[in-house]
């Protein structure tokens, strides 16, 4: 690790992550001066995410949204190539208007976007918020749909809604390999899941009312991926799953397996993400305004929470890394560009 910087392991009420800032600046340093000292030790921020398992948070770092560029500077330096929006078929309503590496989540118009709903109850019998499946739903990784899927994201805080909202989770899945009782990690081991994109009529909710799912289109088609990934930096295992919305409940969710949202794959699957979303494995985020969190999406999963958007409004800022996804994607064509799919499910 360069002597730039000092990590903090591990994060608050975790059992990994870790916050990084530069030495002797105050408050973490701000966002050029991170920059300058990583730019002058390529690999260190790879190195500092993989030493705390996947999660680094950045305090401090508010030019960021007085110059929006510096969050692709620093997300260069996480990866070969930063997404650019405007060549993946992303609404141009939720591209940054100048910086098209930036996708804004917002409930501001013209993005809009609603926060999921509260859980129900909203609240654990301790009073605490909910954080395991299936409790809380929405646990996912990032563009799990695509082939090969992306590295890493990075998530800005340009304006968050107050502390007790809002919050982002996350969830450790290499530990939740590692913890795996013996018969299970057996059963999972070559197991493949099939991931498809929001929007498509296979989720679980979908499937279960019965309605009919559109037609894919071949760059948007399900894709396999593997149940168990080994990281390409660390050599580790981890669970890669997602539930609900980016699974294929139609004919998965599991390759092999009885498919449907009350099939043998389903009820597999529901084992694992209880087991992925214990406590032990879990963070909680509050959000300040100024936060940077970068995630490791080849073993970690997250999941949003409800704030009041009536009240409310909320502009983050996410960035995805792309370029290193490991052995088993070594050579694929992007699957969800047109005219470049790779063989899918």
């Amino acid at each position: 690790m360069s002597g730039s910087f000092e990590i903090t392991r591990p994060l608050p009420g975790a059992n990994y992550g870790g916050t990084l800032r530069v030495c002797d600046a105050d408050g973490g340093g701000d966002a050029r001066a991170v920059i300058a000292a990583a730019e002058t030790a390529p690999g260190a921020l790879q190195e500092a995410l993989a030493l705390c398992g996947g999660l680094l948070l950045l305090r401090g770092m508010h030019m960021i949204a007085e110059e929006p560029r510096l969050l692709v500077r620093l997300s260069r330096l996480c990866g070969p190539e930063v997404e650019d929006y405007r060549q993946t078929l992303t609404r141009s309503n939720m591209v940054h208007d100048s910086v098209p590496e930036i996708f804004i989540v917002s409930n501001i118009p013209s993005v809009g976007r609603r926060p999921p709903p509260r859980p129900d109850p909203p609240l654990t019998t301790d009073g605490k918020l909910p954080t395991r499946y299936p409790h809380r739903k929405g646990w996912h990784t990032d563009q799990s749909y695509r082939r090969p899927p992306p590295d890493i994201s990075l998530f800005f805080a340009v304006a968050p809604v107050p502390q007790g909202q809002g919050q982002t989770l996350f969830a450790n899945g290499t530990a939740a390999y590692e913890a795996l009782p013996p018969a299970l990690k057996q059963r999972v081991e070559g197991l493949e899941g099939l991931h498809v994109q929001l929007g498509t009529g296979r989720s679980r909710e979908a499937v279960i009312a019965g309605g009919a799912p559109r037609p894919l289109a071949s760059h948007e088609r399900s894709q396999r991926q593997p149940a168990v990934r080994v990281h390409p930096v660390t050599g580790r295992r981890a669970l890669y799953l997602c539930e609900s919305g980016q699974m294929d409940w139609l004919e998965g969710p599991f390759v092999g397996m009885e498919p449907g949202p009350h099939g043998d794959g389903a009820r597999l699957l529901d084992a694992l993400m209880a087991h992925l979303t214990r406590p032990e494995f879990i963070y909680v985020h509050e959000w300040n305004a100024g936060d940077l969190i970068v995630w490791d999406n080849r073993c970690l999963v997250h999941a949003a929470t409800w704030f009041d958007a009536a009240r409310h409004e909320r502009l983050m800022w996410r960035t995805t890394v792309h370029g290193n996804p490991g052995a088993a994607y070594a050579g694929e064509r992007k699957s969800w560009i047109p005219g470049e799919t790779v063989a899918a499910s």
